[in-house]
């Protein structure tokens, strides 16, 4: 769900948010591509990810109404910390809807502890301190991080920031239960925007194809 200040994530997914606005990508659009999507499959999950600006500002019952509508499965609000999630969490936990809760490499026991008291769906932790797109997790410590968390929770982890390629991917998912890649699927839109643009589908689709090697 683009955003205007998305300070999470690096200069490629910013970039490609200002795109996305400036072409008028809003809520009700991302509604469409689900809405579209799902006449398509309807047993792939469909999680939107973003920031809680664009939530609060369409409408916390509306956005939750046209979630369901769609069938979209969980949510990804990279801001929304435990402490301010009431007003979200209550009126979706009914709705088998998941609130999937970041966990990163500064969070400490407690700190967790009180992440997973209503975390479902599955954990995503953030690989590196920093933003998207940008270094590669050290393996070693990202190992012994996961295995930390996994000794606290049954919910499945799965791993993203700074991973690029099928390599990483298969050492990571070797302690975790899978990967994210994004920075790198949206460099691919971002390089062929100009020349290229019948490729872009293409180009994408064979990328995943090399990351999935990753996990086989």
């Amino acid at each position: 769900m683009p955003f205007s200040d998305p300070m999470a994530d690096g200069p490629t997914i910013q970039l490609s948010s200002w795109r996305a606005i400036n072409n008028g990508t809003d809520l009700n659009k991302i509604f469409s591509i689900c809405e579209n999507f799902r006449k398509k499959n309807n047993f792939t999950p469909l999680i939107l990810m973003g920031y809680y600006n664009v939530v609060y500002h369409f409408g916390i019952d509306n956005f939750i109404k046209s979630c369901l509508n769609v069938g979209v499965d969980g949510l990804i609000i990279v801001d929304l910390q435990p402490e301010e999630d009431p007003e979200l969490l209550e009126k979706i936990q009914s709705k088998n809807i998941d609130l999937i809760r970041l966990v990163t490499p500064t969070t400490n026991e407690n700190r967790l502890k009180t992440i997973l008291k209503n975390a479902s769906g599955f954990l995503y932790y953030v690989t590196i301190t920093g933003i998207t797109g940008q270094h590669s997790p050290e393996i070693d410590q990202l190992r012994q991080s996961i295995q930390k968390v996994k000794k606290l929770s049954t919910l499945p982890v799965v791993a993203g920031f700074g991973i690029k390629n099928a390599n990483q991917i298969k050492e990571i998912c070797s302690f975790s239960d899978g990967a994210v890649v994004g920075s790198s699927i949206v460099k691919i839109i971002e390089e062929n925007l100009e020349n290229n643009k019948n490729s872009i589908l293409s180009d994408i689709a064979n990328f995943v194809v090399d990351l999935k090697k990753g996990i086989i």
